[in-house]
C-alpha cells in the first residue's frame, strides 16, 4: 500500500475512535484522486436522534438506529463522489452500503479483512463492487 493509503487508512482507524458504539467503531474516509480528503464519517445515530446508552446497549434498536460510517461519509461530501476513493476501518463495507458505494460513484474502497462476525455480508458487498467496477483492497489488519 502507498504512503498516502496507510495515511487515510490511519485517518479511518482515528475517526473510528469517535463513535460512541460500545462493541464495533467504525470510521470511513473519502478522497479524491488528488489524495484531497472530501469527506468523514462514523458510525452512530442520526442527527437530532440521541445515541443513549439503553439505545447502544440494546443491539437489535442499535443496529435500526446507528448510522453506519460509509453512508455517513457519503450523505456528509459536499460534492461529487465519482473517481474518490473510500477508506474504512476496522472492517470492509457490508452489503447494505456497497450499494450505497456503488450508487455515489466511487471507484476504489480500502480496508482491512473482515472479521468472522461480519464476513457474510462484506462477502455479499465483494461480489457486488467486482460486479460494478468497483475496486476493492482489502490489507492485513
Amino acid at each position: 500500500m502507498s504512503h498516502w493509503g496507510a495515511r487515510f487508512l490511519g485517518l479511518a482507524e482515528h475517526i473510528a475512535g469517535w463513535s460512541k458504539d460500545p462493541s464495533t467503531k467504525v470510521g470511513a474516509v473519502i478522497v479524491d484522486p488528488d489524495h484531497r480528503i472530501v469527506s468523514l464519517g462514523f458510525n452512530g445515530a442520526p442527527r437530532g436522534v440521541e445515541d443513549r446508552e439503553d439505545r447502544l446497549h440494546d443491539r437489535p434498536i442499535k443496529y435500526q438506529t446507528t448510522v453506519h460510517a460509509e453512508m455517513n461519509a457519503i450523505l456528509f461530501a459536499r460534492r461529487g463522489l465519482v473517481g474518490c476513493a473510500l477508506y474504512t476501518w476496522p472492517l470492509p463495507p457490508c452489503a447494505h452500503c456497497a450499494g450505497a458505494i456503488i450508487q455515489s460513484g466511487l471507484s476504489h474502497v480500502v480496508s482491512p479483512q473482515p472479521s468472522e462476525r461480519w464476513v457474510e455480508s462484506c462477502s455479499i458487498a465483494a461480489e457486488m463492487f467486482a460486479e460494478a467496477g468497483v475496486d476493492l483492497f482489502l490489507v492485513p489488519s
